[in-house]
């Protein structure tokens, strides 16, 4: 998010350079620099003990590739809970071992995705109500199921290239 007005006052934020930073917001009335602002999320490869990959469809995501389950920081939680909390609402697996793996921008959301690899034990999955479906893929297929390129694609080839 970026602010055009300051968010403690209400004055309309103006450009004005800041050191090492270069130009950006700032409020003359509080005379402070107004960083944008970005939601942290984590996203997650969930892998099973026969190297396959739990991949989900969410229909408000995309209709035509999978993706990996991924969800918002609350406030107060931890990146680690966050993951663990995310894989168990979603597809009712609980998580053994978390790895993290890397951080991603993701700058047209406005948003930082912390990637985790979360092995658990291959079982029945228990989908929420807002997964439509979800699926084990072997590590041979798994990237053709993504859309090249995106983040959950750069996590997984991570997690199998490891």
């Amino acid at each position: 998010m970026k602010f055009t007005y300051c968010p403690h006052c209400g004055t309309k934020a103006i450009q004005k350079e800041i050191g090492d930073e270069g130009m950006m917001q700032y409020c003359p009335t509080c005379e402070i620099p107004l960083w944008d602002m970005f939601s942290t999320c984590t996203i997650c490869a969930v892998v099973n003990e026969y190297k396959e990959v739990a991949l989900i469809r969410q229909s408000y995501v995309n209709t035509t590739n999978y993706v990996c389950v991924a969800g918002y920081m609350k406030m107060g939680e931890s990146a680690e809970n966050t993951a663990c909390r995310e894989i168990e609402e979603e597809i009712g697996l609980k998580v053994e071992k978390l790895t993290f793996v890397k951080s991603y921008p993701y700058e047209k959301k406005g948003l930082l995705m912390l990637g985790f690899k979360a092995e658990v034990k291959k079982a029945e999955f228990k989908l929420s109500g807002e997964v439509d479906s979800v699926a084990w893929f072997g590590y041979d297929e798994v990237l053709d199921k993504i859309r090249e390129g995106s983040i959950a694609w750069q996590l997984v080839k991570s997690v199998i290239e490891e």
